[in-house]
């Protein structure tokens, strides 16, 4: 959507909230609460509408939703990225993650937790009010329903992942009513939650339009196709194969971009590959993704940023050299940017996430630097990945031929089911490098413990590694209603 529109709205609907204190952990503390009064002062009309669910997509800005501990727990974690940086700055909890030494105190799960439940909590602010909003034009109120669920289903998904079964909050709690409260404190089976993420989904594709329907000023909303290819995903990591393949079909009206760099540059966002990605701004009249590019900038009397979350050896050496996508996606010592810029051979690291590179504002804590969630890139690889386990190799091969041939690298040497697997597999990672899903493939997949063994010895344990724990603070305040994970 239009970027200035974003931060004018998520004004809009911070400047009207209540700040009351609370001591649940899923209660946002201020928690956000829209005064009953406001809803028709200032929201019953279209605008007031949009803002609603404009101030859900900002909270994917935030620092503690989208940056340092997220880039900790996704990729540092994994075999894609070291801590980076230097020696001596442990970023807070980002080296005990590189070595797998975390436990339920490590601040970035308390963030990815709470931050994620920020989100849902205005998702559900959203839900609670739209249909209140007589004032404000239905069509809109029913698109932006779709919208809020989407968004909703997205932030649940990241918990599942992450955590397992987690409290299922479908609603905005009430002080003082326990069956709310009890609501907020209680696991329910991971099983429930991809159950109530899939129902999310299909509610949001049934509203949602396609993404060539928004109008200029609406760019990077969801859309139907985000919401199929979130799905498609979804079913993927459960092993519903035929289910993924189905939504994946239903994925229309995307294309490729054919010059891989191309995709993270400024003039790349949104384009015809992008089906859902998060929007910021930059210089300091914006709001960006908080620092997200500083974070992983190159560090050094050649660079412009902190230096964390640099690319591993290991993950430059799985590109061939003729892969477009290696020097798309790492920066190294002695290398000239797309925009000229000539990073110097004196940086303290030998590679950096080029992803996350601004040209624009590569020094500048708000830069113009998207997160790219969803592409039609991955959609192949999950039909090809989906289709390859039912058996139907020679029905996936050409889905996954589609990625290697954009990149450079022609078609596939393997054809048995096991070896396409493998190729997919390594595709993913290489395709999807530093777009937050290396760690959660490497356990769906059940590569983690070989991988980390080969990422310096690192110990993966399995029975207790494929969930990180839930934060230790969440764990006292549920007493006995929530159980931590196995191992922590």
């Amino acid at each position: 959507m239009n970027k200035k529109y974003i931060i004018a709205a998520a004004f809009l609907i911070l400047g009207a909230v209540n700040q009351s204190c609370s001591n649940d952990f899923i209660d946002v503390s201020p928690t956000e609460k829209i005064p009953e009064a406001a809803l028709g002062e200032i929201y019953n009309n279209n605008e007031g509408a949009n803002s609603l669910v404009t101030a859900i997509y900002a909270k994917f800005l935030d620092w503690n939703m989208s940056t340092f501990a997220w880039i900790g727990v996704t990729s540092i974690v994994s075999d894609d990225a070291d801590k980076g940086s230097s020696p001596s700055d442990s970023g807070s909890d980002k080296d005990v993650l590189d070595a797998l030494n975390f436990n339920a105190a490590t601040p970035s799960f308390k963030e990815l937790f709470a931050s994620n439940y920020q989100g849902i909590n205005r998702c559900n602010q959203a839900l609670k009010y739209l249909p209140q909003l007589d004032k404000a034009d239905s069509q809109l109120r029913q698109r932006l329903t779709g919208e809020a669920k989407f968004l909703r289903a997205f932030m649940y998904f990241t918990l599942v992942r992450s955590f397992g079964g987690v409290p299922l909050v479908d609603h905005v709690p009430v002080t003082g009513v326990e069956a709310d409260k009890q609501m907020t404190l209680t696991r329910k089976s991971k099983e429930e939650i991809y159950a109530f993420i899939e129902k999310d989904l299909k509610d949001a594709i049934a509203v949602l339009p396609n993404k060539s329907a928004y109008g200029a000023s609406d760019v990077g909303r969801a859309s139907v196709g985000a919401a199929h290819a979130l799905l498609a995903k979804v079913y993927l990591y459960q092993k519903k194969w035929q289910l993924a393949v189905d939504e994946a079909n239903l994925v229309t009206g995307y294309s490729l971009t054919p010059v891989f760099q191309d995709i993270y540059k400024v003039s790349g966002e949104n384009n015809a590959e992008s089906i859902f990605e998060i929007n910021g701004t930059g210089g300091t009249a914006g709001r960006a993704i908080q620092q997200y590019s500083q974070v992983q900038g190159a560090r050094g009397t050649t660079g412009w940023g902190w230096g964390f979350a640099t690319p591993t050896q290991s993950l430059y050496d799985a590109y061939s050299a003729t892969d477009s996508r290696r020097d798309a996606t790492i920066i190294h010592r002695d290398m000239t940017l797309y925009d000229g810029y000539y990073v110097g051979p004196n940086t303290e690291n030998k590679f950096y996430n080029y992803k996350a590179y601004s040209s624009n504002y590569r020094d500048q804590a708000s830069t113009d630097v998207n997160i790219r969630y969803l592409r039609y890139a991955e959609v192949l690889l999950i039909k090809a990945e989906a289709l390859n386990e039912l058996g139907q190799t020679s029905a996936a091969i050409p889905f996954l031929n589609q990625v290697r041939n954009r990149a450079n690298i022609g078609n596939t040497p393997a054809s048995s089911q096991a070896d396409v697997r493998l190729d997919i597999w390594k595709q993913r990672r290489l395709e999807l490098a530093f777009e937050h899903d290396r760690w959660f493939d490497l356990v769906r997949t059940g590569q983690a413990q070989a991988a980390m063994a080969a990422d310096g010895g690192k110990k993966f344990t399995v029975g207790k590694h494929e969930l990180f724990p839930l934060p230790q603070d969440f764990i006292m305040e549920a007493g006995g209603l929530s159980v931590q994970n196995p191992g922590y």
